[in-house]
């Protein structure tokens, strides 16, 4: 860097994020119902909806309906939300038909302590299969020995 140039601001955040879907009638559906996000707005002549995250000041997600081409793309955000929330995520993704998912896309009850940030967290796939994680970092001391495990694991160290 320039010893004469100032630095950059810090940054804040991540406002928005964009994903491709193949049905944008469908995903509409799944980020309402399943998500709880409200619809934003919708742009039938450009198949693209987006959604506010957090409210309008905090963030948005743009869908973009593709199709259905053989070349899918699979893609992964981290929504932050509660940890009180987060623990009864699991139940309330089963009774709308959605499979919670560990880090490794195994099928969990409870959601899981990514050990060394350390976060509690819970993955599960919207209708194009991509990676949708609920996250909330916690404050406690970070163990990174303990990897990826149970929340009832993390608890009971």
């Amino acid at each position: 860097m320039t010893a004469n140039i100032a630095p950059m601001p810090p940054i804040l955040g991540v406002y928005e994020t964009h994903l491709t879907v193949s049905s944008l009638k469908t995903s509409i559906s799944f980020y309402q119902e399943v998500v709880g996000l409200e619809l934003a707005a919708r742009f039938e002549e450009r198949r693209i909806a987006f959604f506010w995250v957090g409210g309008k000041k905090t963030g948005m997600l743009g869908l973009w309906e593709t199709g259905s081409g053989p070349l899918q793309m699979r893609l992964h955000i981290a929504l932050h939300m509660r940890k009180d929330d987060i623990l009864l995520a699991p139940a309330l993704l089963k009774a709308r038909g959605v499979q919670p998912l560990g880090f490794h896309g195994e099928p969990v009850s409870e959601p899981i302590i990514i050990g060394w940030v350390p976060a509690l967290s819970l993955y599960f796939k919207d209708p194009d299969g991509h990676s949708i994680e609920l996250i909330c970092v916690l404050d406690d001391e970070p163990d990174a020995a303990f990897a990826m495990q149970p929340w009832s694991a993390w608890r009971e160290r």
